[in-house]
């Protein structure tokens, strides 16, 4: 027996809510979404990368030990089913410690991003994957953070990553994947930057204090929030000399083209055989993009800035890493990545190299519905509605339902006779955008009263003529 609404009311006077930090999305929303997710997935595939999909949930072992301390504390644990207690420690469940309990009553949890179950089907499909192996990703993701505005506990991924290449080419390319989906979403200006990880460490090691690098990494990180000089008191406090911070300074508040930025941090780091490794993939991959778009200056085709400052999670990447920020909305990244060595070297498939970048699809929507860039087609659901008045209309409406959805417009029929005042809202709640009247007029001329909801002018029309009518609007 279907479940019913009355069925519900009658289980419990509890008011239904949503579990915190969780969205419901509505049929509007849905269809501005997969505008987004399908044209960044056609770019995707425009590049030779194609789509998997991973389970919700992972064997708790998968993921516990791949985000550090505070990301495993984030991690949705899955209760075992049946009576979970019955193989608990009694020790353990007496002294009400979770952490060392939680081994013993949950063996599976909510996947926490999309990199790590794919570093898990890479090592389990090595047999069947051709290298290098270029595969998407677009499905949710699980965290138990605290919820706040822009911050979810389920939020979707979008991901795109080439494991078993290390040829730059493929650095470059997600540059160009960048610029044309996010163009191709309406957005015109925003700004694509790059930096290496091996140019940071380079930074860390003439200043002599190579084992402070993620506390140098994560101060110049906050220059744009914090300024030079709450950067340098930050660093201060992390054991860093003021003749330090005076040999760091001009390297992170370097201006002017990428070629004089290179030229100068080619002198600063000329004592780093790493730092200048970082500087000779930068600039290979700068002269990839040039190729790619016929030798044209990058500043004058590409919205790409050579950032020293940017850092993103030292402790993951090892080379080129990226973000992508918008300039016409406030808001933060909308995508970023990178490369990374050994991938899948956490599950025994050691020296795989790879390289990936996100999409951060929930403020890119933001930033379209802020900017009023979703196209008008995105709104659209339904496109006719017929009317039904009796019976007789209802069988005479039937097979011109059929015919106008075989012609790939969408149509419905009101599914019961009702009042034309009643079908009216209908229409309007539902913003379809025309109603075609059928009542014994039109029944006996064979022509159908079209009306233009936004207008209300109404025209007598043949099947074929409201045909010809839509196909002239869409062209």
């Amino acid at each position: 027996m279907p479940f019913s609404f009355c069925t519900f009311a009658a289980m419990s006077n509890i008011k239904p809510a949503l579990a915190k930090g969780t969205r419901d999305f509505s049929p509007q929303e849905m269809v501005k979404r997969n505008y987004i997710y399908d044209t960044i997935k056609a770019v995707f595939k425009k590049f030779g990368y194609a789509e998997i999909q991973t389970p919700s949930m992972e064997n708790l072992s998968t993921l516990t030990g791949k985000y550090g301390e505070e990301g495993d504390k984030l991690i949705f644990k899955i209760l075992n089913s049946g009576d979970y207690l019955s193989k608990a420690n009694p020790e353990l469940l007496a002294n009400k410690n979770s952490n060392a309990l939680t081994s013993s009553i949950s063996e599976k949890a909510l996947r926490y991003d999309l990199t790590v179950p794919f570093a898990r089907y890479v090592v389990m499909h090595q047999n069947e994957i051709t290298l290098p192996f270029k595969r998407f990703q677009v499905q949710p993701v699980w965290r138990a953070d605290r919820p706040q505005k822009g911050r979810y506990r389920e939020f979707y991924q979008c991901d795109v990553d080439v494991v078993g290449s290390d040829s730059l080419l493929n650095e470059a390319e997600f540059i160009l994947i960048y610029q044309e989906a996010l163009s191709n979403l309406g957005l015109s200006d925003f700004t694509i930057k790059i930096n290496n990880r091996k140019i940071l460490t380079g930074i860390a090691e003439i200043i002599g204090k190579p084992e402070l690098i993620i506390d140098m990494t994560v101060a110049i990180d906050k220059l744009d929030k914090i300024g030079f000089e709450g950067v340098t008191k930050e660093l201060l406090e992390k054991g860093f000399t003021e003749a330090d911070i005076n040999t760091l300074q001009p390297v992170i508040l370097l201006e002017g083209s990428t070629t004089d930025k290179l030229s100068r941090l080619k002198e600063v780091l000329a004592s780093s055989e790493t730092g200048l490794k970082g500087i000779a993939e930068i600039e290979t991959v700068f002269g990839y993009v040039r190729q790619f778009i016929g030798g044209t200056e990058i500043g004058e085709a590409l919205q790409l800035e050579l950032d020293i400052t940017l850092a993103r999670g030292l402790n993951y990447y090892t080379g080129c890493i990226f973000e992508v920020k918008t300039n016409e909305v406030a808001m933060g990244s909308i995508g970023g990545g990178g490369r990374y060595d050994d991938l899948t070297g956490m599950f025994g498939l050691k020296g795989l190299t790879g390289v990936g970048v996100s999409f951060g699809a929930d403020r890119i929507y933001d930033v379209l519905q802020e900017l009023n860039l979703f196209p008008e087609s995105t709104a659209a659901g339904t496109r006719v509605l017929i009317s039904n008045f009796d019976a007789q209309a209802e069988s005479y409406a039937l097979p011109i339902v059929q015919q106008l959805r075989q012609a790939n417009v969408a149509t419905e029929i009101y599914p019961s006779s009702a009042k034309l005042k009643k079908q009216m809202a209908y229409a309007d709640d539902k913003n379809i955008p025309y109603v075609v009247l059928i009542g014994s007029d039109e029944m006996e001329s064979h022509t159908l009263t079209l009306k233009d909801m936004k207008s209300g002018i109404q025209q007598k029309l043949t099947i074929a003529g409201i045909l010809d009518f839509l196909t002239a609007e869409d062209s």
